[in-house]
């Protein structure tokens, strides 16, 4: 028999499985307001975007880090 892995089945590429994959590529692109027909190129790009917005939108992380950073920062924060 042979095996059953992830790697398997994404090799044989089942239709249940493009069919799910389609659905869920849909639904992320309505989730983002984006045409349901985007390509991933496109949709790779405008994530990136989004992600640098988020990023720079955060506060910088604390330059120090290893044993004992936590618990300084915990100390801080009161």
């Amino acid at each position: 028999m042979k095996k059953r892995t992830l790697t398997n089945l994404y090799n044989q590429r089942p239709t249940w499985l493009n069919n799910a994959h389609r659905v869920l590529d849909e639904a992320v692109a309505t989730a983002y307001g984006w045409p349901k027909d985007i390509g991933e190129d496109d949709a790779l790009a405008r994530l990136l975007a989004l992600n640098h917005a988020r990023a720079a939108s955060q506060e910088p992380l604390a330059e120090e880090s290893g044993p004992g950073a936590d618990e300084e920062f915990a100390e801080a924060e009161g």
